[in-house]
């Protein structure tokens, strides 16, 4: 009794040794608050009132209102290689987190084990084997083999981890938030795509104006063309008049081809993305848009943040690195382990299924870190470490979004009033054009005077595209600073 008390006494020292070890485990580093987002994007624009509604997500269909586009972001979502090998990657982070929320439950294995051993007669178990067979006390079923002694054995064993310090359970939380992320990085992808396409259908939808722009001044030109050739056969009109307007002419067939060419490399990069072999992309004849709509919702700051993917997924990743770092830290605790088998133990077939060859085990054990605690030390370190990286990528990415949208919207507003100055310089010089033809009739106006008009008014056309393309531009890019979306 003496004895059993001393061994007792043993253990509970052993325990608390272990215990007092834990203790000096380092803290995690307290979590930081990112800084408060301003209530406004732009000093000039109105301040939201405090019936602020929580962001409402983006719709292709709503927000770019082009039937030829919608067809062309669908079709990417279904075939686009990129999109689906991250697809194929979610499921693999889904397992992940499958497999972390199996770690806190015990262990169920059934093991099945055969053997035969012959003992040498100088052996202990070959001694207590021939002793056994000796006996008085023991019936003729419990003889030994001892040519060759079998071992049969079917058991069902369970082991489990107990999760004291929560060690599982943070691990679980990090998969779970990295499942999270993977899902916003998807979604991150998925704008990214439909941005691509978006603003390569714009340029397309561009390059078409400019060809038509340069169609029909070159029927413009040909006709002061044919003016100038016709004075000149009555002597009114100098051969280098004629020339110029040659000229001219050719200048604007050179650029049209040149267009015929981007507009080919434009299709092409579309059906890249799309994962198609060739073809061509139908398009509107015009730039459309609703995305005017979206502005004029009342809308927090806050709200549309953290709507976009991008600051979602670095949320969900600070998350993951905090709950890394507190699993790194219980490393630092003892681990408890508890087992138990339960199954058939026999040394001949014949008994082997008796009753009497049930045979079990409870198992428990306690590890606590003695000699290796630099190594846990340097994880929980690095562990902490990821955590403030984290959060800095966190705080980084909201002040990148917050910047972004802000200049998005100022420059929405800027292009409406520039669409409008270009559009007045276009009707302006369009009058300027049949004002020098007439006048070169009269004999008010020289040819230079009217190529100089047309050329005018070809660059102001062409201007006011790139203009409206930019435009595009930018609702393509405000569409992802809003964090994208589809139906």
């Amino acid at each position: 009794m003496k004895k059993s008390l001393n061994n007792s006494k043993y253990i509970l020292i052993l325990v608390f040794v272990m215990l007092l070890t834990a203790c000096s485990a380092p803290r995690v580093a307290e979590p930081q608050k990112a800084k408060a987002l301003p209530e406004n994007f732009d000093a000039k624009r109105k301040k939201t009132t405090a019936n602020q509604e929580d962001f409402i997500p983006l719709k292709t269909a709503s927000y770019f209102k082009d039937p030829e586009l919608e067809k062309l972001l669908d079709k990417a979502i279904l075939q686009n290689p990129d999109y689906l090998i991250l697809q194929e990657r979610i499921l693999i982070a889904n397992s992940h987190l499958k497999v972390a929320k199996l770690a806190l439950l015990p262990s169920f294995d059934i093991v099945a084990d055969a053997s035969g051993t012959h003992y040498g007669k100088y052996t202990m178990d070959g001694v207590g084997n021939f002793d056994t067979n000796l006996s008085q006390n023991i019936s003729e079923r419990q003889r030994i083999a001892t040519d060759l002694t079998p071992n049969l054995f079917l058991a069902g064993k369970v082991s489990w981890e107990a999760d004291i310090w929560g060690k599982l359970s943070n691990r679980k939380k990090a998969a779970r938030q990295r499942y999270f992320a993977s899902k916003e990085g998807m979604r991150l992808l998925q704008t990214r795509l439909l941005s691509d396409i978006a603003t390569l259908y714009y340029k397309l939808v561009a390059l078409d104006k400019q060809a038509a722009i340069y169609k029909n001044n070159l029927a413009t030109q040909q006709r002061a063309l044919d003016i100038v050739s016709a004075q000149r056969s009555v002597g009114k009109a100098t051969e280098l008049a004629v020339q110029q307007f040659n000229a001219q002419n050719n200048n604007i067939l050179a650029e049209a081809e040149q267009l015929n060419l981007s507009i080919d490399q434009t299709e092409k990069a579309i059906l890249n993305l799309l994962g198609e072999y060739g073809g061509t992309v139908s398009r509107s004849s015009d730039f459309l848009s609703g995305h005017l709509e979206v502005l004029n919702q009342k809308i927090s700051v806050d709200s549309i943040i953290h709507n976009r993917p991008d600051v979602s997924e670095a949320y969900f990743e600070l998350l993951a690195t905090n709950a890394d770092a507190k699993a790194a830290r219980a490393s630092f605790f003892p681990t408890v382990n508890l087992g138990a088998y339960g199954g058939l133990n026999s040394f001949s077939f014949p008994t082997f299924f008796d009753s009497q060859s049930f045979a079990w085990q409870l198992l428990g054990g306690i590890t606590a870190p003695i000699f290796n605690k630099g190594q846990i030390k340097q994880d929980f370190f690095v562990a902490n470490k990821k955590q403030q990286i984290s959060f800095l990528n966190y705080q980084n990415t909201i002040t990148i979004a917050y910047n972004e949208l802000s200049a998005l919207l100022h420059r929405t507003e800027a292009f409406q009033d520039v669409l409008s100055y270009k559009s007045k310089e276009i009707e302006h010089l369009e009058i300027a054009v049949n004002v020098s033809n007439d006048l070169y009739l009269s004999g008010y106006a020289n040819y230079l005077e009217i190529i100089s008009a047309q050329k005018n008014k070809l660059q102001a056309e062409l201007d006011f595209v790139d203009i409206q393309l930019k435009n595009a531009d930018s609702q393509v890019l405000l569409y992802k600073a809003l964090g994208g979306g589809i139906n």
